[in-house]
């Protein structure tokens, strides 16, 4: 089994800037795939921002945050980072960290889903 701790949420004035942090802890050979999703209050959770391989840096961002956020990740700690910038009230929403977890270097994916932190941007 693997467990997700989310922090880093909270209340910030627009422009001002968050980091999330997601730490991975448990049976944990290799996260492959990180990624953070969003989920504001009447919308479908959307992935914000994703890593697919640590190693070679490859990422992917939504377009309404492509600019202002970033995604990093670290396989030795097991965590994956957030950096969001310029934030505007449009990006409030409750952030969840996921990650697919290999247990072992012959076991298949586990997809494992965080608690969710609040983030809550005045305008």
């Amino acid at each position: 089994q693997v467990q997700l701790v989310e922090s880093g949420g909270g209340l910030v004035q627009a422009g001002g800037s968050l980091r999330l942090t997601c730490a991975a802890s448990g049976s944990i050979f290799r996260l492959e795939f990180m990624g953070w999703y969003r989920q504001a209050p009447g919308k479908q959770r959307e992935l914000v921002a994703s890593i697919f391989d640590v190693s070679s840096g490859s990422t992917h961002y939504a377009d309404s945050v492509k600019g202002r956020f970033t995604i990093s990740g670290d396989n030795a700690k097991n965590t994956v980072d957030l950096q969001m910038s310029s934030l505007k009230a449009e990006d409030t929403a409750v952030y969840y960290c996921n990650v697919n977890v290999r247990p072992n270097a012959a076991s298949p994916l586990h997809s494992y889903w965080g608690q969710g932190t609040q983030v809550t941007v005045s305008s």
